[in-house]
């Protein structure tokens, strides 16, 4: 069952035995998809180790670290018309990248098909899935599932052409929340995103994981994203919602000094959604601050 629709990308960065067994997966799959990795600057021996165990594997090395400009690098490289994103700790499940571009095939209008998260080694649901299954987005009729204001990057396959035409993932953002704004200026050119219940993705949470740096990288992107598409009054309702609300701790305050800096390239930036997307980001907005599942990490 080869299906030659998706690419697959992966970033890393010192994670050499996560992404052994990720890349064990990927090629283990009916789809047999082309798989691309950006070596996120490792010091590990994590190239190596890909080039010996994995040589089908096309692996890219920028030398530094990109975070998640380093899945912008390996789109450059993607022939086919979808691409699929997951972590060096994540996989897909056989059958689901065939059933998202199958997805993609039948409704010109979607952009974006987000996965059923499972955490490993239990199996079991991530509790994001329960935010993402009841999204308070409207959508259109034909939609064949819940619509989406965002997408979570490790479990999404996407329009490569329609990726590379929104700028792919803001190089300033770096990681922590980074898709939020991609999926809004995806919105803002007119797609449509979806959550699909019978496709899956297999997490198994990496025990090398800076929780710390990703929290701040996620505050920060936050507001960054707010004050770049978000009209004033939602901006600032949101902002003083999020001092209201994190953790009051060396961490926020960093974020949010971090936010304050860049406001010239911010305010230089700032593109307000069209209203119709806006009044998407209002009901998410709303919907996130009564749950239990969100987090300030992407």
């Amino acid at each position: 069952m080869t299906d030659p629709r998706t690419t697959v990308v992966v970033i890393t960065h010192n994670r050499r035995p996560e992404l052994l067994r990720t890349l064990g997966h990927l090629a283990a799959l009916p789809e047999r998809p082309e798989v691309i990795v950006t070596d996120n600057g490792s010091t590990d021996g994590t190239s190596a180790a890909v080039s010996r165990c994995h040589p089908g594997v096309r692996l890219l090395r920028p030398g530094r670290n990109l975070g998640a400009v380093g899945r912008n690098l390996a789109v450059r490289h993607v022939r086919t018309p979808y691409v699929a994103f997951c972590d060096d700790d994540s996989w897909w499940a056989p059958g689901a990248l065939s059933g998202a571009a199958d997805l993609l095939d039948r409704h010109a209008g979607l952009v974006a098909v987000t996965a059923r998260i499972v955490v490993e080694p239990d199996g079991a649901e991530d509790p994001i899935v329960e935010e993402l299954r009841n999204s308070p987005v409207p959508g259109p009729r034909w939609l064949p599932g819940p619509a989406l204001g965002s997408f979570l990057a490790a479990a999404t396959v996407l329009r490569t052409d329609a990726f590379r035409r929104a700028g792919g993932f803001h190089p300033k953002l770096w990681l922590g929340g980074e898709e939020e704004l991609l999926a809004a200026d995806l919105a803002a050119d007119g797609w449509w995103l979806t959550y699909a219940e019978h496709l899956m993705v297999h997490h198994y949470p990496s025990t090398t994981r800076d929780s710390t740096r990703r929290r701040r990288g996620g505050i920060r992107n936050t507001l960054w994203f707010t004050w770049l598409r978000r009209p004033v009054r939602p901006a600032l309702r949101r902002t003083l919602h999020l001092a209201r609300t994190v953790p009051r701790d060396t961490t926020s305050l960093g974020a949010f000094a971090e936010a304050l800096a860049a406001l010239p390239w911010v305010l230089r930036d700032r593109r307000v959604l069209p209203p119709e997307v806006e009044a998407r980001f209002r009901l998410l907005e709303d919907s996130q601050r009564r749950s239990k599942a969100r987090r300030y990490t992407g």
